[in-house]
C-alpha cells in the first residue's frame, strides 16, 4: 500500500440499497474497503436512487427486469426477480436508506457490512426493506438491538436525518450511483461512476495520491 495514503485522505462511496448498480459493485466496494479501512476514512452517504417513490415495483417489472439482468451479466451478482411480480410494495428506497443512517448511529463500524447484507436480502431473498422485521435477522447477526434499531428506525428523528444524507449526495454533484470519489486536503476526485473494479478504482487512488 502507498505510504502516502493516511486519515487526511477519504473515499467517499454513494449509493443506495435498492440500486441495482450499486448491488453488482458490492463485491468491489467490499474489497476496497477491507483494503483502506485502516489506512483512511471511508464515509458511506445513502444519495436516495427513488426516495418516497409510489409506484409498485410490479409497474417497474419491465424496467427492472432489463436493469437486473445486464447487472448479472456484468457482475455474477445472484438477482432472484419474483419480487418484480409484488404489486403491493412500493418501489421507495427511503425506508432503507434511513436503516442505513439508524446503524450508522449505533454502530459505525458495521455500516457497510449492514449495508451489503440488506442489499443481498432485497435482491436475493426478496425482503421487502420497508418492513422494519426485514432487518431483524441482519441486526442478529450483527449483535446490534432490534429494539433500539426499531424505536430509531420508526421515529421522525431518522426520518429527517436520513434526508441529510440525500443532501449530501446533491451537494456532491453525484447524480448516479454508484459513485466513488476521493478527497485529499478538501479537494475531491471522481473515481467511479457506476460500475467498475476494484482493482481500477485502486490504481486510480494511487494515481491521484501521486499528484498530492
Amino acid at each position: 500500500m502507498a505510504t502516502s495514503i493516511n486519515a487526511q485522505n477519504k473515499l467517499i462511496y454513494l449509493g443506495d440499497p435498492m440500486c441495482s448498480w450499486c448491488y453488482g459493485f458490492a463485491p468491489q466496494l467490499d474489497q476496497l474497503v477491507q483494503q483502506y479501512k485502516g489506512s483512511m476514512d471511508i464515509e458511506l452517504v445513502c444519495g436516495g436512487l427513488r426516495p418516497y417513490n409510489q409506484q409498485s415495483i410490479n409497474e417497474l417489472k419491465d424496467f427492472l427486469t432489463g436493469h437486473w439482468q445486464e447487472v448479472h451479466d456484468r457482475t455474477q451478482q445472484a438477482f432472484n426477480y419474483d419480487i418484480l411480480d409484488a404489486s403491493h410494495l412500493k418501489y421507495d428506497t427511503e425506508p432503507a436508506c434511513r436503516a442505513v443512517v439508524v446503524v450508522r448511529n449505533m454502530s459505525p463500524t458495521k455500516e457497510f457490512e449492514f449495508f451489503k447484507l440488506i442489499q443481498a436480502a432485497f435482491y436475493y431473498e426478496n425482503k421487502s426493506l420497508d418492513a422494519v422485521a426485514t432487518y431483524y435477522p441482519i441486526l442478529e447477526k450483527l449483535g446490534l438491538d432490534k429494539a433500539v434499531f426499531t424505536q430509531r428506525f420508526n421515529s421522525a428523528e431518522y426520518k429527517k436525518l436520513v434526508q441529510a444524507d440525500f443532501k449530501r449526495a446533491s451537494e456532491l454533484g453525484v447524480q448516479g450511483f454508484p459513485s466513488l470519489l476521493l478527497e485529499t486536503n478538501d479537494q475531491r476526485t471522481v473515481l467511479s461512476r457506476g460500475y467498475t473494479t476494484a482493482e481500477k478504482i485502486e490504481a486510480l487512488i494511487l494515481a491521484a495520491l501521486e499528484k498530492k
